[in-house]
């Protein structure tokens, strides 16, 4: 061997638990599972704090906060948010939703968080919790061993060392890099949604008045939608999901110029903007929906946006990603301690993990749609309708609240609006199939 030519250190370690990423659902499965005694490794490519969007929580996250002993501590740094607006071009007024008038009244609010922070919180609590957590170190290679002995994984350090950890089970929390899911060619596009996002954080932002000054505003224009997120320090989170399309009309405009210009299409949302400055760089996410055809295996586990993202619209990501890692963390506890219940337990977290996307995807499928945005402009309160549609809002897909006969009344409601007017339905229908059709180049109108 040639002694100029230098040769990255390794290392070997050995571990229950090989958890890939340290988000929200990455962290919360690590605290849990280190909680529960067993040894764990959580393997982050980035160094916390750092940025991301999805800032707006759910009154459903509280619970799960609370468990994790975390609940004060985000509190500290949130902005309250007590419900949401929406605001529709087609409509001539706002209409408010309160989480407080959900079927469950136990859940009446929930927080606006800089997810920097929050999710800081949440990984510094895994390691609290006697987790063995890795930041700076990307997981480059699973490889999953004969006979259902584990898996084998290497990992690269920043500073150029390898290390390799042998793992009885690997939880996959990797969000949109899908990292397992890319490897056993389990992605695909979702066929019935595709969108993009272009997203900063602006200081200024006119907010509310009173007890709504952290809500959310949802804003429909002619290519999407708009999110309004106040953040506790005076930063404003504002993003525009859009169609492929129109992303591509983009071309040779820089991203924050064409974001500039998308916000002045919507006429509510440019007036709250009016005295606000940018104060981060103007972001871009391609290719936002997908999911892929399987939560799990024998020895590993796919958690929140690792195994499906559809839309951001209702807020449901870092629910559904916390959510996944109980779920999660109870199937592996019980995997690990009695092999015999494994196939049971596992068949139990993939009925979970398909739970979130279902009940918020015939919505957000719909919510375009012209009888769908009517309903959520003037709803009424029929057999609990509205209270059952303030639930799911309020991420309280989960739990024991009766939501299920109010929820099949509304869209009862749904379909009988829609075939009483066949013509704006099947327009609506050729417009969707428009709006959602593949457009080449899409990445690069982001980037």
């Amino acid at each position: 061997m040639n002694p100029l030519i230098e040769t990255p250190t390794t290392c070997a370690s050995d571990c229950d638990v090989l958890i890939i990423g340290g988000g929200p659902a990455g962290s919360t499965a690590a605290a849990l599972l280190a909680e529960r005694g067993h040894r764990v490794t959580l393997m982050e490519k980035a160094h916390h704090p750092r940025f991301h969007i999805g800032e707006s929580l759910l009154p459903a996250n509280l619970p799960l906060l609370e468990k994790l002993g975390v609940a004060d501590a985000v509190k500290t740094i949130g902005m309250e948010k007590w419900g949401a607006e929406f605001v529709s071009p087609w409509h001539d007024h706002k209409q408010s939703f309160e989480f407080a008038d959900a079927l469950d009244k136990s859940m009446p609010l929930a927080y606006q968080v800089r997810r920097s922070e929050f999710d800081e919180i949440l990984i510094r609590n895994a390691i609290q919790k006697k987790a063995r957590v890795v930041e700076g170190c990307r997981v480059r290679d699973v490889r999953f061993l004969p006979d259902k002995k584990g898996v084998l994984a290497q990992a690269r350090h920043d500073d150029g060392s390898i290390e390799t950890v042998r793992a009885r089970f690997v939880m996959d929390a990797s969000g949109r890099d899908t990292f397992l899911a890319g490897r056993l060619k389990a992605k695909h596009r979702n066929k019935k949604h595709s969108s993009a996002a272009i997203y900063a954080h602006f200081s200024g932002a006119s907010r509310n008045p009173g007890k709504a000054a952290g809500n959310i505003s949802i804003y429909w224009f002619e290519h999407g939608w708009f999110w309004l997120i106040p953040l506790a320090d005076g930063a404003t989170s504002i993003g525009v999901v859009a169609w492929p399309y129109y992303l591509k009309t983009r071309k040779q405009k820089s991203l924050t110029q064409f974001f500039q210009e998308t916000i002045a299409l919507c006429k509510p949302l440019h007036a709250r903007l009016q005295n606000a400055r940018l104060t981060s760089p103007v972001e871009a996410t391609a290719n936002f929906s997908y999911s892929c055809d399987r939560t799990h295996g024998s020895n590993y586990l796919l958690l929140g946006d690792a195994y499906a993202f559809i839309d951001p619209i209702f807020s449901s990501g870092v629910m559904l990603a916390m959510q996944s890692a109980f779920a999660g963390a109870d199937a592996v506890d019980t995997a690990l301690r009695h092999p015999h219940q494994a196939i049971a337990a596992l068949k139990k977290f993939d009925q979970s993990m398909r739970i979130g996307p279902r009940e918020f995807s015939w919505f957000i499928y719909r919510v375009t749609n012209p009888a769908l945005r009517n309903m959520f402009m003037a709803p009424r309160d029929i057999f609990r309708v509205k209270q059952a549609l303030l639930s799911v809002l309020a991420g309280d897909v989960f739990g024991k609240t009766p939501i299920q006969g109010p929820l099949l009344v509304f869209k009862g409601l749904y379909y009988a609006s829609s075939l009483l007017n066949p013509v704006r339905t099947m327009k609506a229908w050729r417009m969707r199939k428009h709006n959602i059709r593949v457009v080449d180049g899409i990445n690069a109108a982001t980037n």
